[in-house]
């Protein structure tokens, strides 16, 4: 009997890929033979092939000219590729340019995961059309249902614990190194968190910051004006296949988002063994249980979270105890876990 054929729609995939396109690329690898998949994406750039296969298992058609604005062309351009293969299921992952393309395609079953909070233009069009509708935290799941679907699902994103534990058991961790990962944007709040860490009453830290994004130059420019630039580094881009040894040696994760769907980089931390800080914002709190698995502070209060870093770095008692339990609460979010939810929708 053939495999059930399903197309995956996202916008972005690797090189391009980041926290929200997780799913996408995930997903299909896990459960490459369960099902034939196809993953539909924006070319982006004449680099990239327009036929290809991820990691040698799952293919990918990329449409468009191999230009950034092939972004705004996808919604368009998609549902032509689809319309091609037949699919008996479409899943977009983002209700932002895949979302709009699942609008304009046609197959028996059509699914909607949705991973912002950040977008509201045409996300109740959007979120009206498909069979079903999931979402990666309850705060997302509350603003979907505003919006008159009654009848979302529930579904974490994933992470590779076994790549993050593994990372964890070969690699020493260094004594005051804090993380960042994400985009350097303004919702990120890495602005607070420079700020924060020049507040520190302990001696020996170090932050690393990795990731680019428009606000990189004014972040610089503001570790400079703080006098800590001799205690932070800009890393820039670094692969998922690398990263795991960044959460490895780091033994805080500081994440002071002022907007977050769930924020995947707590997660990770967390089976990567570090004891991790965010905010009381969106989907966090579904990542991190407070006193438990991490520490949860107030967006753009530096007070609290100068307190919060200075706390794990005193009290080695708490950081033990919160980072055993966040290790052990990441299991359940490994990407096997999380795709065996999404083959049952399949």
């Amino acid at each position: 009997m053939p495999l059930k054929k399903v197309v995956i729609l996202s916008a972005f995939l690797s090189p391009l890929r980041s926290g929200a396109e997780a799913c996408a690329e995930e997903v299909p690898l896990v459960l490459a033979d369960q099902f034939n998949f196809t993953i539909v994406t924006a070319r982006m750039r004449r680099s990239l092939p327009k036929r290809d296969l991820l990691q040698g298992r799952v293919r990918v058609i990329r449409v468009g000219f191999g230009y950034t604005f092939d972004k705004w062309l996808y919604p368009f351009l998609a549902p032509f590729a689809v319309r091609k293969i037949k699919p008996d299921v479409i899943h977009a992952v983002l209700e932002t340019f895949a979302g709009l393309a699942l609008v304009f395609c046609k197959a028996p079953k059509k699914i909607l995961t949705c991973q912002t909070t950040n977008r509201s233009f045409l996300k109740g069009f959007i979120v009206r059309s498909p069979d079903t509708v999931t979402c990666i935290s309850r705060v997302l799941a509350g603003s979907i249902q505003d919006l008159g679907r009654n009848d979302v699902r529930l579904i974490s994103n994933g992470i590779n614990t076994a790549q993050l534990a593994d990372a964890r058991d070969r690699v020493e961790k260094v004594r005051g190194r804090i993380l960042f990962v994400g985009r350097l944007e303004k919702w990120k709040g890495v602005d607070t968190l420079l700020t924060a860490v020049s507040q520190l009453r302990v001696a020996g830290y170090e932050l690393r910051v990795v990731g680019n994004g428009s606000q990189r130059k004014n972040l610089e420019s503001l570790a400079k004006d703080l006098g800590i630039s001799d205690h932070v580094e800009f890393l820039g881009y670094i692969s998922p296949e690398s990263i795991a040894g960044e959460y490895a040696e780091a033994e805080i994760f500081c994440g002071l988002s002022r907007s977050e769907a769930l924020g995947n980089v707590f997660l990770e931390a967390q089976a990567a063994g570090c004891a991790v800080i965010g905010t009381t914002v969106g989907g966090i709190p579904d990542s991190i249980d407070h006193e438990k698995t991490g520490l949860l502070v107030p967006p753009d209060n530096v007070q609290a979270a100068v307190n919060a870093i200075n706390r794990l770095m005193e009290d080695q008692d708490l950081k033990h105890r919160i980072t055993t339990a966040g290790a052990a609460r990441a299991q359940n979010v490994d990407w096997q876990v999380i795709a065996g939810e999404y083959a049952k929708l399949y």
